[in-house]
């Protein structure tokens, strides 16, 4: 059924030059429809007489004052279903109820519920005065079904609302992270060119933390409490569990999520040939989202609380000791770095997507960052010399799966098993070094030939695919000229020897 907020939100479309077909669908109705609400009044003003009379007998009837009306009359909080009370009257009464007549029930326990039932909790709309305050969190946007050259990305989107005016800005974001949220909050004032005087936000983990495990409530962690004091702002936060208290940027989630669904839709197409792309792609819809806010917007400007000289960095500075292992532990996550770094104290930099491990002042090495806990990034080519060395050490290695670069690396180890046994070990780790040394896809593409070839093989053959033996060459001499026949030349004794040549002188 059609309702005033999409008319209202249909003609705004249409005011600011989108076409029928686009503003129906950024207001989620048919084209047709919207050509019937074009102009006029509103659907409110021109609704139905109610229907208060029935059309057919009531089923409930018999069972309603003596079964029904006890259940709900017992049930304080309101929580019992009705597909519950059904189920109770069709053991109660055998054969009496059809599956179908669920709906009339439910219909009925609703009527009932707002003349007889218990009071319900009520959520008291706040006013926001000019300047005060703009809430944040990050929102689920993998269900966009967005994919980044065919791979479905796995995603979150940060928004940072301005409470009073509805001014937004949104970015990318693959974790709720501090290092995530202090670049999206910092990057949402300074876009702005100023900040509210108050952030607010759910329980984040990467802005509060449990005060005791024993005692409820939370406090500020101490970064956040370092972010929120260098732009002299005030943080405050939810009841846990009371997502309606954030209620203008759970709002403003749907909001943009509904956006980018239609424009994805007209688009025509969630594919995009890189992240990058994506991201213009959200800002572009954002910006559109924007346009209708820029007089209110200009109305709280003088509101806005200044901004410091500069930001602070959005990145954190971990210091930690790579293990023997060539690896380090951050985030609750494994990374391996190179193996000269072993024993080093080294520093790593956690960004929102990407870590750099610093020595002395160098990035030696940087990263994507994983996404969750207790993931691992392992990197062959780090180890490889030392593998090679203990190539007995791969059977059992904890990270063995992640040495299988791609699948006929490690359908070519499992042929090697069934062919080398033992020997399947020393022979693998061979090819996993020509592939460190060499090129990765050259080996890969060996060792496809090989498997498709349905024959045993081992590294001398994938080497003799990747490098070939170079052709004999042939060593050809100095050529040296005979000079000799040419003698009677340099002497002038030619005429003397060419008779013709003494006939035509004379």
């Amino acid at each position: 059924m059609v309702n005033d907020e999409q008319i209202r939100r249909y003609r705004r479309k249409r005011m600011q030059g989108k076409t029928q077909e686009a503003a129906a669908a950024a207001a989620a109705l048919t084209a047709k429809t919207a050509r019937k609400w074009e102009e006029g009044p509103l659907p409110s003003t021109t609704a139905r007489a109610p229907h208060d009379w029935r059309t057919r007998p009531d089923p409930f009837a018999e069972v309603w004052d003596g079964h029904v009306v006890p259940l709900l009359e017992a049930d304080k909080k309101g929580k019992l279903q009705a597909k519950t009370v059904f189920k109770e009257l069709r053991e109660r009464k055998p054969g009496q109820f059809k599956p179908g007549q669920l709906r009339t029930l439910q219909r009925q326990i609703r009527h009932w519920r707002a003349l007889h039932g218990p009071p319900k909790e009520v959520f008291f709309e706040q006013e926001h005065p000019l300047g005060r305050e703009a809430q944040f969190d990050f929102t689920d946007a993998t269900p966009l079904e967005v994919t980044i050259v065919g791979v479905p990305l796995e995603h979150l989107i940060f928004e940072f609302i301005l409470s009073a005016s509805g001014w937004r800005y949104g970015e990318v974001a693959f974790g709720e992270t501090f290092e995530a949220m202090s670049a999206g909050i910092q990057a949402a004032v300074w876009e702005l060119g100023a900040t509210t005087h108050v952030w607010r936000s759910d329980n984040l983990s990467a802005a509060t933390h449990q005060i005791k495990k024993d005692q409820p409530g939370r406090k500020l962690t101490e970064r956040y409490k370092q972010l929120t004091g260098h732009y002299g702002v005030e943080s405050t936060r939810i009841k846990p569990r009371k997502s309606n208290e954030n209620g203008v940027v759970e709002k403003g989630h749907h909001t943009l999520k509904s956006e980018l669904e239609q424009a994805l839709i007209l688009r025509g197409t969630c594919e995009f040939p890189t992240l990058d792309a994506y991201r213009a792609f959200v800002r572009a819809v954002i910006a559109d989202l924007n346009e209708s806010c820029q007089e209110l917007l200009a109305e709280e400007r003088p509101h806005l609380k200044a901004l410091p000289p500069a930001p602070i960095p959005a990145f954190s500075d971990v210091p930690v000791k790579v293990h023997r292992s060539s690896c380090i532990r951050v985030g609750h996550n494994t990374y391996m770095v190179p193996s000269k770094l072993i024993g080093y104290d080294v520093t790593a930099r956690v960004h929102p997507d990407a870590i750099e491990i610093i020595y002395r002042d160098q990035v030696v090495v940087r990263f994507e960052r994983l996404r969750g806990e207790g993931k691992r990034r392992i990197n062959y080519r780090y180890i490889i010399d030392s593998l090679v060395a203990k190539p007995g050490a791969f059977a059992r290695y904890c990270y063995r799966e992640e040495l299988f670069p791609t699948l006929n690396f490690r359908r070519a180890y499992d042929a090697l098993r069934d062919d080398r046994g033992s020997r399947a070990e020393v022979e693998y780790v061979r090819i996993l070094h020509l592939a460190a040394k060499t090129m990765e896809t050259e080996v890969d593409l060996a060792l496809q030939i090989l498997l498709e070839a349905a024959a045993p093989f081992d590294y001398a053959e994938v080497k003799a695919l990747v490098e070939p033996q170079a052709p004999e060459i042939i060593v050809i001499g100095p050529l040296i000229p005979d000079l000799s026949q040419y003698a009677p030349l340099l002497n002038g004794d030619s005429h003397d020897q060419d008779p013709d040549a003494a006939t035509v002188s004379s």
